[in-house]
């Protein structure tokens, strides 16, 4: 198992990058002063990890809180995403070049492919691995990829995947697919780990967070980080953003976390990586 510290913890990347296993997802935060805001909470509460992407529309938000929250850049770690429409390999170039703008940033530490869209993720990745080689991201990615896109991006990638950011909560473990990423080297990373609020009334959460003293989402994002899932909970509101990162006073016991995984049925609650229209 990965060792989890604190909230500044780190799994180290195949490139031996380090990346914070616990971040704030700025999905739905309004571009000006909420997401400003969201960023400056969440760094003095004592996070390093920004997860944002071109199509959530808060890039320049972004990076303005990131201008105000008072640590260096250089001890934060920024991801972005292309997205769909983006993708190609002239377009995903131009698409990189408007999100540093945006962001007004010199570089990125992890950029994503956002989905795998047919006939193009490969060339998207084609530009994502010439960024990295000229040194703009200290880490590549994707995002939404299930096992058989990795394996067709594999027969011709220059560059190892160094992230799979998936949906992943109870309902949807994927065992496979994260040991897959795992045999790969491929750090597995988790997006809508509550399930759309659906876990806040489910009683095996209830009755875990009773028996931890914690909070249903407190018991869900640790569960992440023990699994080997970075984490990436997304909040607006300060009293959130700072409960979200209290989970390093307490473990899940081994059967617990094998109680969780025994709850995945397959089901999702965004779209389908197979399946998607957009």
């Amino acid at each position: 198992m990965k060792e989890i510290t604190d909230l500044q913890g780190t799994f180290t990347l195949n490139n031996g990058v380090k990346m914070p296993y616990f971040g704030l997802g700025v999905y739905l935060s309004k571009d000006g002063q909420e997401v400003i805001d969201a960023i400056k909470w969440a760094v003095e509460c004592g996070y390093r990890h920004i997860d944002t992407a071109s199509v959530y529309k808060n890039e320049d938000g972004v990076g303005e809180g990131v201008k105000q929250c008072g640590v260096p850049r250089e001890d934060l770690f920024v991801v972005s995403k292309v997205w769909n429409s983006d993708q190609g390999y002239e377009t995903t170039l131009k698409a990189f070049e408007a999100s540093l703008e945006r962001l007004d940033m010199e570089y990125l530490d992890l950029y994503l492919v956002h989905w795998p869209v047919a006939g193009k993720y490969k060339d998207t990745w084609k530009a994502l691995e010439k960024l990295y080689a000229e040194g703009r991201i200290r880490a590549i990615g994707v995002s939404n990829f299930m096992r058989h896109h990795l394996e067709d991006l594999l027969t011709e990638a220059s560059v190892v995947p160094m992230v799979n950011q998936m949906e992943f909560h109870p309902f949807l473990v994927q065992q496979d697919l994260i040991d897959f990423c795992n045999k790969n080297t491929i750090q597995y990373e988790a997006w809508s780990p509550m399930m759309q609020g659906k876990i806040f009334g489910m009683e095996e959460f209830q009755q875990l967070a009773v028996k931890y003293n914690k909070s249903i989402a407190q018991i869900v994002l640790r569960w992440d980080l023990q699994k080997g899932v970075v984490t990436i909970p997304k909040s607006s509101k300060k009293e959130r953003i700072v409960a979200n990162a209290n989970i390093f006073d307490f473990e899940l016991s081994e059967s617990d976390v094998a109680l969780l995984d025994a709850m995945h049925r397959g089901q999702r609650f965004g779209p389908d990586p197979d399946n998607f229209d957009f």
